[in-house]
């Protein structure tokens, strides 16, 4: 992950060049181990030592004992939760064994594969965005629904 965060980085640089008044980030990760909590953190804390004054929103899968059994998933997620308390303005927690459940239970399908979990998370993401996408009075940009969601 070291290796590849100054491309990644020169990339978000480019799109925020090209973005006339930028509001903040959202990241999508997982925080069980692999490029989700070690890249993922990584990029968090590079993104807000570049642009301290943009919002970051993260939306962070933690790891269930109900979907793995691989036992560093806990330790991965404890130490990536440092991160986001430090770096993240909103973090919208997402339980990876509530998602394989609503596929099974809700959703009938009998064996959830990462297309119908991410599929989940991606309405989450659309329903909490929707002000943000259209108009209103209530929640119109990413400081207000911040606000508005952390006492």
């Amino acid at each position: 992950g070291a290796e590849l965060i100054d491309q990644i980085l020169d990339v978000i640089r480019r799109e925020m060049e090209g973005c006339e008044c930028p509001q903040g980030f959202q990241l999508c990760h997982s925080l069980g181990g692999g490029t989700g909590s070690g890249l993922g953190t990584l990029l968090l804390s590079k993104i807000k030592e570049e642009y301290p004054d943009r919002l970051i929103s993260t939306y962070s899968v933690l790891p269930s004992p109900k979907v793995t059994d691989t036992v560093v998933e806990p330790y991965n997620a404890t130490l990536s939760l440092h991160q986001l308390i430090e770096n993240a303005d909103s973090v919208c927690c997402i339980d990876n064994g509530a998602l394989f459940d609503i596929c099974k239970r809700t959703l009938k399908l009998p064996n959830p594969d990462y297309f119908n979990l991410n599929a989940l998370i991606s309405n989450v993401m659309s329903g909490v965005t929707c002000s943000l996408r259209f108009p209103g009075q209530l929640n119109s940009d990413l400081r207000k629904l911040s606000v508005n969601l952390i006492p």
